[in-house]
């Protein structure tokens, strides 16, 4: 058996939950910078930032440091303040590395701060605000998830929020007691007067920039709309998929690639320019955390629970990845953080890429060895829902843990869990841990069933085993049939024995 390590979604330990992660590489090791949360939490950005990194030639190996900052550290940190939300991190043309954050108690009022360090991984020491040249808190637009980049020496700041919204805006608002002109729930939830809002050029809901001073902090220029919100795209290349949040910037071969994650959240998208405040036109879909979009799948086809994305594009060697996370614990307060290949075109496109259980790795995971249930990039039962901030999603399958053990619980007639890809070698025995109510699974290798198992109602976990003849690159999908729900906990490949 070939003993190397393997890199699978999701890549960190499998109780650590980092979202809105922003991959950068420095030196000889790609970091993960991004918010924090508890697993199976029930609040966003809630922990201090704890940045994980892997070196270039092991992309299976991330470690951490332990924490590097936390929101104690910040003057502002108190009771409605204390919630650190998607970081980005940029080395300064003094050779240090700088944090930038927004942090509040729930709201999109927090200027946005700044910390230091000489390393990228080291511990992070209060630095000050992004401040107007006298001085003054920089509160234009919404300061809200901010993205830094050093473009040869000129640093750039991107930030901004935008309400994701359909056309029943104005009923929605009733019914959660907002008002219902847009005007007076930008004020609500801003903490900025209508007069301020309606002086702002282009308002201020969507994407924006600014350059900053060699200081770090201080603004020196006007902020410029980079992409537009759901209210303001009518009759521009981003109708549909119009900026929401998660602002990230990237150069590409001499052009800008504005990734964002668009209105309707689950997706993350880019835009094109070849000038860094300006120009950009909508490219088009990166990933999306239920698969929608991909190959023209439909929401209601969407093959995971979807929420809120985040995350950016990396080159680590010679290939490109999209980082992204996803929803455990049938709730959007515990992400963990994926990544999958991309190709770029020679006209700069990049087509979107589908969810899979191997993105780090190279290539399909080996099938031999035992793998958690729990790196399924597919878990549907036909009906999945958008987990947004609901707390109550009803039966469905999704991924928990029981302060131990890590496993796909509730699983009920038809649930499909689906892993990508394996490179299989002909006979082997699929062994399956499972336990609760009685029932079968199918399983598939790609679209051809190659065997099935039954298994008897248990209380502890059971092992059960099946041998099947596969050969290449498939995907392997079990097709649960139990009347009463049941968990999955792992699987392991044996050769056979002749």
């Amino acid at each position: 058996m070939n003993t190397k390590k393997q890199a699978f979604n999701p890549f960190l330990p499998l109780n650590v939950c980092i979202p809105d992660g922003e991959p950068h590489v420095f030196g000889d090791r790609v970091y993960l910078f991004g918010s924090h949360e508890e697993e199976g939490g029930k609040e966003f950005c809630n922990l201090g930032y704890e940045f994980y990194s892997a070196p270039l030639s092991d992309l299976s190996d991330w470690t951490s440091k332990g924490v590097n900052y936390e929101a104690r550290q910040d003057p502002s940190y108190g009771p409605n303040c204390r919630y650190m939300y998607a970081p980005d991190v940029v080395r300064g043309n003094d050779g240090r590395y700088y944090l930038y954050y927004a942090m509040s108690g729930g709201c999109f009022t927090s200027p946005i701060h700044v910390a230091v360090c000489d390393t990228p991984d080291g511990k992070y020491e209060y630095y000050g605000e992004v401040r107007n040249a006298d001085g003054s808190t920089y509160a234009r637009k919404i300061t809200f998830d901010p993205a830094v980049m050093n473009d040869g020496g000129v640093i750039r700041l991107y930030y901004g929020w935008s309400l994701a919204v359909n056309k029943e805006f104005a009923q929605d608002a009733k019914k959660y007691g907002f008002p219902t002109d847009l005007l007076s729930v930008q004020a609500m939830l801003f903490g900025k007067t209508k007069e301020e809002i309606e002086a702002e050029p282009d308002g201020i809901m969507g994407a924006f920039t600014v350059e900053l001073s060699d200081d770090m902090l201080t603004v020196k220029s006007q902020p410029r709309r980079v992409v537009p919100g759901p209210f303001d795209s009518a009759g521009t290349s981003f109708a549909g998929h119009a900026f929401f949040e998660a602002s990230s910037i990237r150069k590409i071969n001499g052009r800008y690639y504005f990734i964002y994650s668009s209105e309707h959240q689950h997706e993350l998208c880019y835009a094109i320019s070849d000038l860094p405040d300006r120009g950009f036109v909508y490219g088009g879909t990166l990933i999306s955390n239920g698969d929608i979009g991909y190959h023209g799948r439909s929401e209601r086809e969407r093959l995971a629970a979807t929420g809120n994305n985040h995350g950016s594009l990396e080159k680590i060697g010679d290939s490109w990845y999209i980082f992204y996370h996803r929803h455990t614990h049938k709730t959007s307060f515990s992400r963990q953080a994926c990544a999958e290949k991309v190709t770029i075109e020679k006209d700069g496109s990049i087509p979107q890429v589908e969810m899979t259980s191997c993105g780090l790795n190279g290539g399909p995971l080996r099938a031999e060895g035992t793998y958690p249930a729990v790196i399924c990039c597919n878990l549907t039962n036909g009906n999945m829902p958008h987990t947004d901030v609901q707390y109550e999603l009803g039966e469905i399958p999704y991924i928990t843990d029981d302060g131990k053990e890590r496993f796909v619980a509730d699983i009920r007639e038809g649930t499909q869990i689906v892993y990508k890809y394996f490179r299989f070698s002909g006979a082997v025995q699929l062994a399956l841990d499972v336990r609760g109510g009685a029932g079968r699974v199918e399983v598939f290798a790609g679209e051809k069933k190659c065997g099935e198992v039954a298994f008897a109602a248990a209380t502890n976990w059971q092992h059960i085993s099946l041998s099947l003849y596969v050969q290449g690159i498939r995907s392997l999908k079990f097709v649960w049939h139990c009347e009463t729900p049941c968990d999955f906990r792992s699987f392991s490949f044996e050769k056979q024995q002749n």
